[in-house]
């Protein structure tokens, strides 16, 4: 392995820069503050909104993880499908939703291994074809399942987590992506990091450096898809309500891939203030343009993204030397 990834942990942190981790800090400062603000006749439709951005922020930030070692996944429907049928599934097996969450994630993880090792020879657009295509297998097993069991093509309801309790859920969503932060800071300051950057760079490169590509490979897959799990598990939780058309519909695969490219590849802030943003937006343009404000949604991304390659973060960087945060 090169000498950059072969360089110990805590060297890596110790030469870290903890400043850069003020704005993050902040972001979640706000966030934690914000249920508590005096939000008026509104309270409850902006802590929904508030926890969907979060949810949005946990997949984004998850598709992100992977993409570092080089696979662009449309598979993040599926992963994220699992986890909100497996909590849901778990929670009529009796289990609380403190253990369904984590065994949900821990599922859709496994299946990514599988995924993971099926499509390691693959790259480009062959990996993201052979993704997509996973998904719809997955959604079309789940909705032909016996409506006894996962409720088929008409979907199937859910207890609500902690009861329908909009403050305790935000705060449970907000933790949860604060787990996911964490995650990726862990990424950074460890050889995963400059293994999957070696990935990316070419494989047959990383592997004359001692790089591991296939262990590497899957490890980016079971991290990303088991966060990617608790996103949909909080949906399922939050909806009461879930089934496999929207579920493992491809905006979710496209979702996380857009919001990271918009908010900063290859960061931890940048796909969190990329759903922030991008998802204050639909809200501001849903009530200012009624009819066919997701045409104007999406041609405001799509320019966004032509502008701004490195996304927000990298406008916010400009003139510096980039980092991973």
């Amino acid at each position: 392995m090169s000498a950059a990834a072969s360089m110990p942990a805590s060297r890596r942190a110790a030469e870290f820069r903890w400043t850069k981790l003020l704005p993050l800090a902040l972001f979640f400062a706000l966030a934690l503050a914000f249920p508590f603000l005096p939000l008026g006749d509104r309270r409850e439709f902006l802590l929904q909104i508030g926890f969907f951005t979060l949810v949005a922020g946990i997949l984004a930030l998850s598709w992100d993880i992977l993409a570092r070692s080089g696979q662009v996944s449309l598979a993040h429907a599926a992963f994220y499908g699992l986890g909100a049928y497996g909590s849901a599934l778990l929670l009529r097996a009796g289990l609380p939703w403190g253990l369904a969450l984590p065994l949900a994630a821990l599922l859709a993880g496994g299946v990514s291994l599988i995924l993971g090792a099926v499509t390691m020879r693959l790259s480009g657009m062959y990996f993201a074809i052979a993704t997509l295509a996973f998904t719809e297998v997955l959604r079309t097993v789940i909705q032909n399942l016996p409506e006894s069991v996962a409720g088929g093509a008409n979907g199937m309801l859910v207890p609500a987590l902690l009861g329908g309790n909009s403050r305790g859920q935000y705060l449970v969503a907000l933790s949860l992506l604060g787990l996911t932060a964490l995650v990726s800071l862990a990424v950074r300051l460890t050889r995963l990091h400059h293994a999957f950057a070696a990935i990316r760079q070419g494989e047959e490169t990383a592997r004359v450096l001692g790089v591991s590509v296939v262990r590497y490979k899957l490890a980016a897959f079971f991290i990303s898809s088991a966060l990617a799990a608790l996103a949909g598990g909080l949906y399922a939780g939050k909806t009461f309500f879930i089934n496999p058309l929207e579920t493992f519909s491809l905006a979710n695969s496209i979702a996380p891939l857009t919001t990271s490219i918009f908010g900063g590849l290859y960061t931890t802030l940048g796909p969190i203030l990329g759903a922030t943003v991008l998802r204050v937006a639909e809200e501001l343009l849903h009530n200012s343009v009624k009819n066919g404000y997701l045409v104007v949604y999406g041609l405001v991304l799509m320019l966004s993204i032509l502008w701004l390659p490195r996304g927000i973060v990298g406008l916010w960087r400009r003139g510096r030397h980039g980092g991973d945060l």
